[in-house]
């Protein structure tokens, strides 16, 4: 099962409960935007945190009733993480979004011990990208959180991504573990991790998923590239999830989607207690009202 397009959240997202959604740093005029329309179409109430008037004042700059919307006062970024992750943490809310800060300063508050909204697991970003020349929806993980992982982030980096996709309603996704080559090359230390997740999986450690790895981009996208180098795969040329190496791949490969394929996202942040969407603060309104749809489809689950 794969989805050619990311409308599918919204229709998704539709059905059943309307979800909370607590917004820390809500002074934001495309976040606004992006709220307003998912209230409007029945898929969350808002509680926003931050400076009542700058939120007032962004608002009316876009011609956006905010009057329907909870605020909760909050001076500064620090304030407003940690009364928007109190606000979910105490049941005032069912998903957690980030508004116009910092992302370190919005985890440092969801991580909290006494207040947070931690499980034990590791944090990892998932980003759902609509292609236009894939015809289809592809995620990728982890662009945004962990910088370097090794393979037991790695490992828990895929399980986060795979219950993602479960929740979506894709039973045995496939995932292609990225490096720069699709051999196993011991001075290349992502390539060994990827040639370890298969195996894994194979013995069944990683269980709900088919891996394969190490793939180059081309061998993972093109079934044509990975024939002409030999490749037997079941995931080369039509992966569900692309796992990269390291953080710094992750966020060209993921920017290079957005801005110069003309693609769309929705990106959310897996294995807390409740989704975090979390966007970067240039994204548009419409990749942040998309990751609202995704944080509220994964909080019904």
């Amino acid at each position: 099962m794969s989805f050619k397009d990311l409308n599918f959240l919204f229709e998704r997202a539709q059905s059943g409960k309307v979800m909370k959604i607590v917004i820390a740093a809500a002074e934001d005029g495309e976040v606004l935007e992006a709220v307003k329309q998912a209230s409007s179409e029945g898929i969350v109430d808002a509680v926003l945190v931050g400076d009542p008037n700058k939120i007032s004042d962004v608002a009316k700059s876009r011609n956006i009733d905010v009057s329907s919307f909870e605020v909760i006062p909050a001076t500064n970024d620090e304030e407003a993480a940690m009364k928007a992750v109190q606000a979910v943490s105490s049941g005032k809310g069912d998903l957690l979004m980030k508004g116009f800060i910092k992302t370190s300063t919005l985890l440092k508050a969801v991580l909290n011990k006494e207040w947070g909204l931690r499980t034990g697991n590791l944090l990892s970003h998932l980003f759902l990208f609509e292609v236009p020349r894939l015809g289809k929806v592809i995620g990728l993980t982890d662009g945004g959180l962990n910088t370097y992982p090794g393979l037991q982030e790695k490992l828990a980096i895929v399980n986060n991504a795979v219950s993602c996709y479960h929740a979506l309603g894709v039973d045995t996704p496939k995932v292609a573990a990225l490096a720069a080559v699709e051999v196993v090359n011991p001075d290349m230390p992502c390539t060994l991790d990827a040639a370890a997740l298969v195996q894994m999986n194979r013995r069944n450690q990683i269980k709900g998923c088919i891996i394969d790895g190490p793939l180059a981009l081309d061998n993972a996208l093109s079934v044509e590239a990975a024939k002409h180098k030999g490749i037997v795969s079941e995931v080369a040329g039509s992966p569900d999830i692309l796992l990269v190496p390291d953080i710094e791949a992750g966020n060209l490969l993921g920017k290079v989607i957005l801005f110069m394929a003309n693609g769309a996202g929705a990106g959310v942040v897996l294995g807390a207690k409740v989704p975090v969407v979390l966007t970067s603060r240039g994204d548009t309104a419409r990749t942040k009202a998309l990751s609202i749809a995704l944080g509220a489809v994964l909080a019904k689950n």
